[in-house]
């Protein structure tokens, strides 16, 4: 049927094949080598399935009395058996993958491979993909480092409380929906055609949707669970109807075909795009599409919510970028796709302001962080218009301009594992001993812990945007950006008037006065951390949890130091937006 109706109309195809500077048959020797971190991946997530289930099992062969061991089952094996193996498994495995895409990516000479499949192109590696696959595996990776103590695996011989023998039977299935959310992310991060893009992003939605609830034995997990998997899963419907409406009207979702025929289509395919943008839109938390975000987040244990408020963002963001700025960018010949860049601006407003308007009236300090990934997104959304007004042809600017503000958006996205995560992961720390819900279990925690009172009230002054942190850096790329655009190459006149200058100029304004109104909520944490006395019960030192204080030292330091210097980040930043060729 399909098919039939495609008859009438022709598209090309022209591009398709020249995406990369090397092209690989997928499943062939050169694919497996240009793929290793991703089959570390895979081999890392079959051992954490294999290795905990070994035993001295043996099945009996029909007929007879011969035993043969069968090795899965029965009786587990001492040292396969601990408990805590699929932990170590599952770190080991995000570091290693981790380690060889930074060594890949940081020189700056890696080429485009380019997968296909006869003449469909798949996935492609390039510098934009491997950088947001870093960021997806220092995330989780961080994440299942704090996890260790978080959900740790009780090995001590002797009798066991309810609490600790759930605790050891659920590490396995932890940490497979940990690497399977890592190898939802890449797929999404290397996908060259919307439907692979839809299956990553499944892939990495259903195991999240069981990390939300995974505490199910209580009234918040189990809640929280359903709430994210009943709206995740209407978003994920009307997003997979857009895909076959968008098939509908092109005869490919191959995203360089949509990319070279848009200006082609009909208002079929603007619908289409719409009902696609619900999905991305569900997955940044942009309004309105964000109610489901403070319940899974409050629910949820404090190192998911926090893999949940970066990677989980960064993978919606790939999506708004695929879409919106590779396949219906406005072009400047052509007033038909603009109808999406005032849309976007005037969500990026509602949602930037929603976002921190709700977390001022927020007494739950995780819900109070899911309305500041709210306002976050709609800082994103305000430079990805940017972007759309410089295409367009509104701003007169060369092409620096866009890939500025691209990579300040980058730039913003990996900074946020830092400072987001890492506070996250604190309050991970205050939920080791009794809960982290309220306002008030924060108090005293300077007097408490110094060290990690200090260490949070620098990650809020990083959300906040306080100079000269990661925070405050990644904010003014992305509002210096915004207003470059807006101005364009009329600084070089010398004198320029305020009529001149672009409507998008108001968006940074919008973001300006947003991220002060921000200040009053972070720098209330710092109050009750410091002034406040500590809750009746809770005046004992923190946990220990060697694991999760290491996490939380790595976030301060690259907080610390990608606000002093992070050129090297910067650079990676660029690369990964010139490979998107904007032009």
């Amino acid at each position: 049927m399909i098919g039939q109706l495609h008859s009438s109309r022709v598209f090309s195809t022209e591009g398709v094949s020249e995406m990369g500077d090397e092209s690989v048959e997928v499943f062939s020797p050169e694919f497996w080598q240009a793929f290793a971190p991703e089959m570390v991946l895979v081999i890392g997530l079959a051992l954490v399935f294999i290795i905990p289930n070994l035993g001295n099992s043996k099945f009996r062969i029909p007929l007879t009395k011969v035993r043969v061991p069968w090795f899965l089952g029965g009786r587990r094996f001492k040292f396969t058996g601990s408990p805590a193996i699929p932990g170590m498994l599952a770190t080991a495995t995000l570091f290693t993958a981790l380690g060889m895409m930074i060594i890949e990516t940081i020189d700056g000479d890696m080429a485009s491979t380019t997968v296909t499949s006869g003449d469909i192109v798949l996935l492609q590696i390039d510098n934009f993909s491997r950088f947001f696959e870093i960021v997806f595996l220092a995330a989780v990776l961080l994440a299942s480092m704090a996890s260790l103590d978080r959900i740790p695996a009780h090995t001590f011989s002797g009798k066991k409380s309810l609490d600790e023998m759930y605790d050891n039977r659920r590490q396995a299935d932890f940490y497979i929906l940990m690497l399977t959310t890592a190898l939802g992310m890449s797929t999404v991060a290397l996908a060259q055609d919307l439907f692979v893009l839809f299956i990553g992003l499944e892939l990495a939605s259903l195991a999240t949707y069981v990390l939300v609830g995974f505490h199910k034995e209580s009234k918040s997990g189990a809640e929280s669970g359903v709430k994210y998997f009943i709206v995740g899963s209407v978003a994920s419907g009307i997003g997979l109807y857009g895909l076959s409406l968008l098939y509908l009207e092109f005869g490919s979702l191959q995203l360089a075909t949509l990319a070279a025929n848009w200006d082609d289509g009909s208002i079929l395919g603007t619908i289409a795009l719409g009902l696609v943008l619900v999905g991305f839109g569900f997955k940044v938390s942009a309004a309105p599409f964000h109610f489901a975000a403070p319940d899974a987040y409050a629910g949820a244990n404090s190192p998911v919510a926090g893999v949940l408020a970066t990677a989980s963002k960064a993978m919606g963001m790939i999506g708004l970028i695929r879409v919106l700025l590779v396949v219906a960018l406005p072009d400047s010949e052509t007033d038909g796709s603009a109808v999406w860049l005032y849309t976007l601006a005037t969500l990026s407003v509602v949602t930037m302001t929603w976002g921190n308007l709700a977390a001022l009236g927020s007494t739950n300090p995780k819900r109070m962080l899911a309305y500041s990934s709210v306002a976050h997104a709609g800082y994103m959304m305000a430079a990805l218009t940017a972007v759309g007004a410089w295409k367009w042809g509104e701003v007169d600017a060369p092409i620096e301009y866009a890939e500025a503000i691209v990579a300040a958006v980058l730039f913003h996205l990996f900074v946020l594992v830092a400072f987001k995560l890492g506070a996250f992961l604190v309050l991970g720390l205050l939920e080791m001993e009794g809960g982290a819900s309220r306002l008030s279990a924060l108090s005293g925690l300077a007097r408490r812990d110094p060290l990690i009172g200090t260490a949070m009230f620098i990650f809020m002054l990083a959300l906040a945007g306080v100079p000269p942190l990661a925070g405050f850096m990644s904010k003014f790329l992305v509002v210096a950006g915004i207003v470059s655009a807006s101005v364009g190459e009329l600084s070089t006149n010398g004198t320029i008037s305020f009529s001149d200058i672009h409507w998008i100029w108001w968006l940074a304004l919008a973001m300006f006065l947003n991220s002060a109104i921000s200040v009053f909520y972070y720098l209330r944490i710092g109050v009750v951390m410091f002034l406040d006395v500590p809750e009746e019960g809770r005046r004992k030192p923190l946990p220990h949890g060697a694991s999760i204080r290491m996490a939380i030292w790595i976030c301060l330091v690259a907080t610390i130091i990608l606000g002093l210097s992070g050129d090297t980040l910067i650079d990676m930043c660029y690369r990964a937006a010139e490979s998107l060729n904007l032009a």
